[in-house]
């Protein structure tokens, strides 16, 4: 992340403006343009160019958020970023947003990967045994990855706690390198 001091600065100024409560719909919009950013090379250099004027921007910016159906301070937001050359940051911006929110509503975001579909089987045990690790409610997210082989492998914010048996398998060798 270039500038990360600037980039959170925009992600605090932008959460302040929306004000918490709108903080998910307003996730969802930009996340809405950072994906046609990422789709549109036109776009991408309209809000990144800086030999653009206001004017166009502006014109531009209006047709794109009927589309999207954006709110006003959203399109003021990537305006601003925009008028700033700062457009590029929005995935950062994005993702700073989403940590600032999680702190301030007291929750966390854990990402839990099994070698196997759960069908959410084992839900609310998990939710429970990580709130009592976090000290927070939990939002989960699965990802399935076969090279597991078995157990879990969870990751909640930059901690990461390996119950799987490839983790162990790898500490055994580890272990047996040592000796």
């Amino acid at each position: 992340m270039k500038r990360p001091q600037e980039v959170k600065r925009y992600a605090k100024m932008f959460l302040n403006t929306v004000g918490i409560d709108a903080v998910p719909k307003a996730l969802d919009e930009l996340m809405a343009v950072d994906e046609l950013m990422q789709r549109s090379r036109g776009f991408r250099g309209l809000l990144e160019n800086p030999l653009f004027t206001a004017e166009e921007r502006t014109k531009i910016l209006k047709e794109v958020s009927g589309g999207l159906k954006l709110s006003a301070t959203t399109v003021r937001f990537i305006h601003y970023l925009s008028e700033q050359i700062m457009a590029h940051t929005l995935p950062d911006v994005i993702r700073i947003v989403t940590a600032l929110y999680l702190e301030k509503k007291k929750r966390a975001k854990a990402t839990v990967v099994t070698p196997v579909d759960t069908n959410r089987k084992y839900d609310n045990t998990l939710r429970v045994s990580l709130k009592k690790l976090t000290g927070r409610d939990v939002d989960i997210e699965y990802v399935v990855d076969p090279s597991l082989l078995g157990g879990l492998l969870v990751k909640v914010g930059s901690t990461m706690y390996d119950s799987s048996i490839k983790g162990q398998l790898r500490l055994l060798k580890d272990d047996l390198i040592k000796r």
